[in-house]
């Protein structure tokens, strides 16, 4: 039978009308409860077979909403038991709240685009990508890579670290090497392959900053090289 638990993204979601609302839950009447309720009924994260009738309703995002406000440091009465990723959710949003907002706003673009909005059937990045993961799993890996939301979230993050803006497995810094023209640019890759995610998780931490180099190198090999293999294939040839 399948499992329709709540996952981080979703998580993330809600949690974010939780902050909206000062850190309290919100009723199943309110009207942005019941979008959020619409929104994850129509999402891919979940198959569809096997649904129950009350899957994501809105009394069950309400449910949610209060799982995740009993877990704030200053809620005094008994906390809910709620899910794995509540209490983790609610505390990255208090200490990133600028990351966590702009993640939120890119999982509702991920899971509101269309399915081949992002990688026509004539994208070369589509024929790398699909020996390996499929073409479903591989267009959605390209959306989440181009995401530009999703994007600026990791450079926040990165910079929040007081990290440079550089490619993870070589160090090679567009804004160094090319001046104003590479301030900020860098390319996002989704580390998690996506037949061992699903089409939608998205963790900050699962992405990583690559030069176009290094980029395409992990996409070329069979099965797909972490940054970490890249970077130490690449220094035993040194």
């Amino acid at each position: 039978m399948a499992r329709f638990d709540w996952t981080y993204d979703e998580v993330v979601l809600a949690a974010s009308l939780v902050a909206q609302n000062a850190w309290q839950g919100l009723r199943a009447t309110n009207p942005k409860v019941v979008e959020l309720s619409d929104l994850l009924r129509d999402a891919r994260i979940h198959p569809t077979a096997g649904r129950p009738d009350n899957f994501r309703s809105p009394s069950s995002v309400q449910r949610k909403t209060f799982d995740i406000a009993t877990q704030h440091p200053e809620y005094s009465r008994k906390k809910t038991r709620g899910g794995p990723h509540d209490a983790e959710v609610l505390l990255e949003f208090i200490s990133e709240p600028l990351r966590m907002v702009a993640l939120a706003a890119a999982i509702r673009d991920e899971i509101a685009a269309p399915p081949d909005d992002v990688a026509p059937a004539d994208d070369a990045d589509l024929d790398e990508l699909t020996a390996h993961e499929g073409r479903t799993f591989a267009v959605t890996h390209l959306r989440r890579e181009r995401n530009p939301k999703l994007r600026a979230a990791k450079l926040v993050a990165v910079t929040a670290k007081g990290l440079p803006i550089a490619c993870e497995v070589c160090g090679f810094n567009f804004a160094v090497q090319y001046g104003d023209p590479g301030k900020g640019y860098i390319e996002v890759h989704h580390v998690l392959p996506l037949h061992a995610s699903g089409p939608v998780l998205t963790r900050l931490d699962d992405l990583a900053l690559l030069c176009s180099n290094c980029h395409r190198m992990i996409h070329r090999a069979r099965p797909w090289l972490t940054p970490a293999d890249l970077k130490e294939l690449m220094e035993r040839r040194r």
